[in-house]
């Protein structure tokens, strides 16, 4: 019998703009008035009967009941229209049919051009970074020259994974790292799960806050209207924290094991086993030392993430900006690497092929928005759930939401599909209950990523089958750290509502 799949990310995507429209037909239509910025000089206020324009000041948000800092528009952090509280209107309605249908993904590609082109530049970026093994030749050396001081090498590995994940959006260019890592840490005297922790587990942490992950941080601040860099500073502070921790759990359990070889969970539940390769005596033996080549091309790369950060923070670059720089930062790679210019152009034409779904998942979400609200029913929507959650703490609120997020990453496994397909309605529903729309984004971040460490449409699945681990042995390991971590989650969330 054929074995059933669960349907890819687009094609839940286009259901969802169906009922979109379906929903078109059904609620009520209506709108609230706009505020919008225009070039740092004055506020605009779109209504039904038109524009008006109003002081660009403190007093004019708070005399419209929007408890959003001036600063907030100044530095580009709200970048989208803002429904002004009180003032929603019913509207007569404009339902939207099978043309509109169709349109809505060609639509939604358009309208999120700028988030795409990015995608498929890092895409290009990153696949030349790889072409060059530059990292993986970087892991190999340290792993052999730390040979008997494992415990640091386990600190420097994660954090590694963790950064790599948090700043760019590893996923399955972690995997070629198993048969470089595995008889290091076996021959080391440790177990199979001390790997599988460092690579896969130090991956996931990563990626719960993601301080510049364009995949998930990026997309999610853009579709809510706000700038990627609000809320940074807390990511930055939790992505230290949850490393630290995640380090002392790995170093704690890989001490057990190695002073009582029966400590560890890998016999206690599997028995004896073997990683399902043979080790590489390559990588027993020296590794060949790193050339000043490679070490150009590792400077090149952190380098390059370092810059994009520091640019936004202080330069108020946005994806032009951003784009253009790991275009040139691609460029230098292939310089530095010796590449022809035959094998660069086909190299990043290939990573930004490999990119492609992501982007039409963005531009196809997107269209959902769209549909809404040609529709006029976006800002009903926004008003029936505003006015029942309106009676709810923002601290209720914001854990209901993490809790959302957890649950939905079940059906909806794509980053960026999630972020664009509930950001555009939440990220204004944040501002509508007064919690702020980086915490909106946290909550997804936060959600989505502690159901990475055990979702069966991670890279779990094949992690295990490359350590040759169970699932039960991974799931005894993980359980305490992940139910401490989604405390700390929630208690950031409750925090930084109420600062």
């Amino acid at each position: 019998m054929k074995k059933k799949s669960f349907p890819q990310p687009l094609t839940i995507l286009m259901v969802a703009i169906i009922l979109a429209a379906a929903a078109t037909w059904l609620i009520p239509a209506g709108q609230y008035e706009k505020l919008k910025m225009v070039d740092n000089k004055t506020f605009s206020i779109t209504t039904v009967s038109g524009d008006s324009i109003l002081p660009f000041t403190q007093e004019t948000l708070d005399r419209l009941g929007l408890a959003i800092p001036l600063e907030k528009f100044k530095n580009g952090e709200v970048l989208k229209p803002i429904s002004i509280p009180h003032t929603y209107k019913k509207e007569d309605s404009n339902p939207q049919g099978f043309i509109r249908i169709v349109q809505a993904p060609i639509k939604g590609i358009y309208d999120s051009i700028d988030v795409i082109v990015f995608i498929l530049v890092i895409g290009g970026f990153i696949f030349i970074f790889n072409e060059t093994r530059a990292i993986e030749k970087g892991v190999a050396s340290l792993a052999f020259s730390m040979k008997g001081r494992e415990p640091y090498l386990i600190v420097v590995l994660t954090f590694i994974f963790a950064f790599c994940r948090a700043s760019y959006g590893m996923e399955e260019e972690a995997l070629m790292f198993y048969p470089i890592l595995v008889p290091v840490f076996l021959a080391a005297g440790y177990d199979l799960l001390v790997p599988l922790a460092i690579i896969f587990g130090g991956n996931s942490v990563g990626g719960i806050a993601a301080f510049s992950n364009p995949f998930s941080t990026i997309i999610a601040s853009n579709a809510a209207g706000i700038n990627w860099k609000d809320g940074i500073y807390e990511r930055l502070i939790l992505f230290v924290l949850f490393t630290s921790i995640f380090i002392w759990y790995i170093l704690r359990y890989a001490a057990r094991v190695k002073k009582d070889p029966t400590a560890s969970l890998v016999y206690k539940i599997d028995g004896v086993v073997a990683p399902p390769y043979e080790a590489n005596p390559g990588v027993q033996a020296a590794p060949e030392k790193l050339q000043m080549k490679t070490r150009l091309l590792l400077l090149v790369f952190f380098a390059s993430f370092v810059a994009m950060i520091g640019g936004t923070l202080f330069l108020q670059w946005w994806t032009l900006e951003m784009s253009s720089l790991l275009l040139a930062a691609s460029v230098l790679t292939a310089l530095v690497a010796g590449m022809d210019e035959r094998t660069f152009i086909t190299s990043f034409v290939r990573g930004a092929e490999s990119l492609l779904s992501v982007a039409f998942i963005v531009g196809v979400a997107r269209g959902v928005t769209i549909i809404l609200n040609d529709g006029h029913v976006s800002d009903s929507i926004l008003y029936y759930t505003g006015n029942f959650v309106s009676q709810v703490p923002p601290a209720v609120f914001i854990l209901l939401l993490f809790a959302f997020f957890i649950f939905f990453s079940l059906f909806i496994t794509s980053t960026s599909g999630m972020a664009v397909l509930t950001m555009p309605i939440l990220g204004t529903l944040a501002l509508l209950v007064n919690v702020p729309g980086s915490e909106i984004v946290n909550a997804y971040l936060y959600g989505m990523n502690l159901m990475f460490f055990v979702s069966p449409t991670s890279l779990l699945l094949p992690s295990l089958a490359l350590v040759n681990v169970s699932l039960k042995v991974w799931i005894r390991f993980i359980m305490p750290l992940l139910a401490i971590l989604t405390l700390l989650c929630a208690l950031f969330l409750v925090t930084s509502i109420y600062l």
